[in-house]
């Protein structure tokens, strides 16, 4: 089951969707509520709700006992917060370039000392697609563009976490979990990532070389070896680095 990021919906996922069900998995990739094309209904319930409420729903419909679960980004965000209250239906967690959307100060403080000074204002690729993929792949880039452009919803509701992600909350996650970092990342670069990642117990820990925030787009062959090599139970990937 794959979350896609704040920026573009379940097309980002191409790359991933082809490389992983040739090696035998079910792909499932939804639009979160306000993206692409999950609307947000008021007649189908009470708006913005949860999109772990939403992922959980969904499995349910499809009668996945258990299940992968990975998230980049945003969907980060919530592939923690699934992992803390559904343990016993997830086999793994992967989650790839994301800050967590971890509360605690120790977080918010990175995150307030790496923010470039109108980075937010900026075009999505500009701040989330790193400059080697921009500047060799301009077809690349320009596909990216595409699917971010018509992402969000005008006037999409922001669905919140069903509670805060924090470093009490990732130790209570059993999951085997591998957290992988995209070394030019801007948003989340590797030593934000590793902060919270110590507080998920067992966690495991790799990296994707010259890659932005944008990582399972601009390296899929590297970042899809390595979530295959670790779904298969392969070769051993680090502890978090201290």
């Amino acid at each position: 089951m794959l979350l896609h990021a704040n920026t573009g919906t379940s097309e980002i996922w191409e790359p991933q969707i082809e490389a992983f069900s040739k090696a035998g998995y079910r792909v499932i990739a939804f639009d979160r509520r306000g993206w692409g094309r999950s609307q947000a209904e008021p007649a189908t319930g009470p708006q913005p709700g949860h999109t772990s409420e939403d992922l959980h729903a969904l499995v349910d419909h499809l009668s996945l006992r258990r299940f992968h679960l990975l998230g980049v980004a945003g969907g980060g965000f919530v592939a923690l917060d699934y992992a803390a209250w559904h343990p016993e239906r997830l086999s793994s967690l992967i989650v790839g370039a994301s800050t967590g959307s971890v509360s605690d100060k120790e977080i918010q403080d990175v995150i307030a000392r790496i923010e470039i000074p109108g980075i937010r204002a900026l075009p999505g690729h500009f701040r989330e697609v790193g400059a080697s993929y921009r500047g060799t792949n301009p077809e690349g880039t320009k596909r990216w563009l595409e699917i971010e452009e018509h992402a969000r919803q005008p006037n999409a509701p922001a669905q919140p976490l069903r509670s805060p992600n924090t470093f009490a909350k990732l130790a209570t996650i059993t999951t085997r979990t591998l957290v992988i970092a995209a070394d030019a990342d801007l948003l989340a670069p590797p030593a934000l990532m590793k902060i919270w990642a110590r507080h998920v117990k067992g966690a495991q820990w790799a990296t994707v070389a010259d890659a932005g925030h944008a990582v399972t787009w601009e390296q899929p062959a590297a970042f899809n070896d390595i979530v295959l090599t670790f779904l298969k139970g392969g070769r051993p990937f680090g502890e978090v680095p201290r």
